[in-house]
């Protein structure tokens, strides 16, 4: 899975971005040169969907023979919306009940519909509503109406994501290490488990919502500065997460809470 999003759409961290990806021998690549390496890694079974200038959504099918395939991995869109999940839940039939969703629902259909429900109607705090998702999982959604991006990764680490910043400034989005590396240099780490990120609202921990993350450099083993790790901060409180309501419009809640 690949999704780059650019700069003025997804806000990245900017302890994610190292000084020394500008200075190092390999550099950061633009955009569509990691888009291009990542399909041509895999002709037979990949394609993409390009948002204009705004995001590029990548995505490998499953037919057996490629590494990646150790998780379940899913696209589906609707309404506007796309999702890529990668894993899978153990509480899918449960979570598919609460929503009114088909039985023959799976968790990238599952995902966009939460997602709706945070976006339009908020009846509960997106903490809450990803903590409720029991499994090893991680998703990237991205609302082509609103431009809003948002992305997750489950707590119990049997799911890896990786994100860094290209050469542009556009966050690029991966479960593949080596696409992340070529592409991002020393600016990328991995996705902290346990959190949500939001392009409005910026990155936090659904296991600690009332706590903040910290920002914790990397060095690599050649004394190298590379990207921050995010760390949940115990000793460190969010100073308010309002419990929004139905007329509450999630991307404000978000904006809040940022």
């Amino acid at each position: 899975m690949l999704a780059i999003f650019h700069k003025a759409f997804s806000n990245p961290p900017e302890e994610l971005n190292s000084p020394a990806s500008q200075k190092c021998s390999k550099k950061p690549k633009l955009p569509e040169e990691t888009l291009h390496e990542f399909l041509s890694a895999h002709p037979a079974n990949a394609f993409s969907m390009n948002f204009g200038d705004a995001a590029v959504l990548a995505y490998v099918g499953t037919d057996g023979s490629s590494n990646l395939q150790q998780n379940q991995r899913l696209f589906c869109g609707y309404d506007g919306i796309y999702c890529v999940f990668l894993g899978s839940l153990n509480n899918l039939c449960a979570q598919i009940k609460q929503y009114g969703l088909s039985r023959n629902a799976n968790e990238a259909t599952l995902v966009i519909e939460a997602y709706r429900t945070l976006r339009d109607r908020g009846p509960y705090p997106a903490d809450q509503v990803i903590k409720d998702l029991d499994g090893s999982f991680a998703f990237v959604v991205y609302d082509s109406e609103t431009g809003t991006v948002f992305t997750a990764l489950g707590s119990d680490g049997g799911v890896k994501l990786y994100w860094g910043i290209a050469a542009d400034g556009s966050v690029v989005i991966s479960d593949d290490l080596e696409v992340i590396k070529a592409g991002c240099a020393k600016s990328f780490a991995p996705f902290p488990t346990g959190c949500i990120f939001h392009s409005e609202g910026g990155l936090m921990s659904f296991e600690h919502p009332m706590n903040r993350l910290r920002p914790m450099p990397r060095v690599d083993s050649e004394g190298v500065i590379c990207g921050s790790n995010f760390k949940v901060d115990l000793y460190t409180r969010v100073n308010s997460i309002p419990r929004v309501g139905s007329e509450t419009n999630w991307v404000e809640w978000n904006t809040q809470s940022s």
